[in-house]
């Protein structure tokens, strides 16, 4: 079984959540089976042990469920970006849209140097807009844009389109 077949198999669809009409694709069981985990974070070294990469930037919250151990595999700093307000030190912050309203995330103003290869991991795309936000936040510091990684892509949300403007490296390991 491919790994995208194997996230298939374990991804839940939530209907309704978090509003009426929405199909939600739940990622917990995968935390719940720690052979197809690793299956994952297996996959995830092959793709990116030769890409020089630098850092990984994770999206809260759940882009530190892989990208944590991803970093560690790799060798390389994980760097946190979090909603405002839930980082302690020095930051650095970016708005971006939302369907509905404006959101805002932050990361330390140390967490990268001028020049690092930073690759932005997170569960889902879907607009992209939190994905580029993070982008922006990188570029703020100097940082290169190595690529993006999703657990799952919602290709019908077309948030791939949104982040070709920062890198054409964008891995989804399930589409739908």
């Amino acid at each position: 079984m491919t790994v995208e077949e194997t996230l298939k198999s374990v991804i839940r669809d939530v209907p309704d959540f978090p509003k009426p009409g929405i199909i939600f694709k739940d990622i917990t069981p995968i935390m719940l089976n720690p052979k197809v985990s690793e299956e994952i974070l297996d996959h995830l070294v092959e793709l990116y042990k030769d890409q020089h990469i630098d850092i990984i930037a994770g999206i809260e919250s759940r882009g530190f469920l892989f990208g944590f151990p991803l970093a560690i595999r790799l060798g390389v700093p994980f760097v946190l970006i979090r909603k405002k307000g839930k980082l302690p030190y020095n930051k650095i912050s970016h708005d971006y849209e939302l369907e509905y309203g404006t959101s805002t995330i932050e990361m330390h103003v140390d967490a990268v140097k001028p020049g690092q290869r930073v690759l932005i991991h997170d569960d889902l795309l879907a607009t992209g807009g939190s994905a580029a936000a993070a982008a922006h936040l990188i570029r703020k510091c100097g940082g290169e844009i190595a690529g993006f990684n999703f657990l799952v892509g919602l290709d019908f949300l077309e948030g791939k389109t949104k982040l070709k403007e920062f890198s054409n490296n964008i891995i989804n390991l399930a589409t739908y």
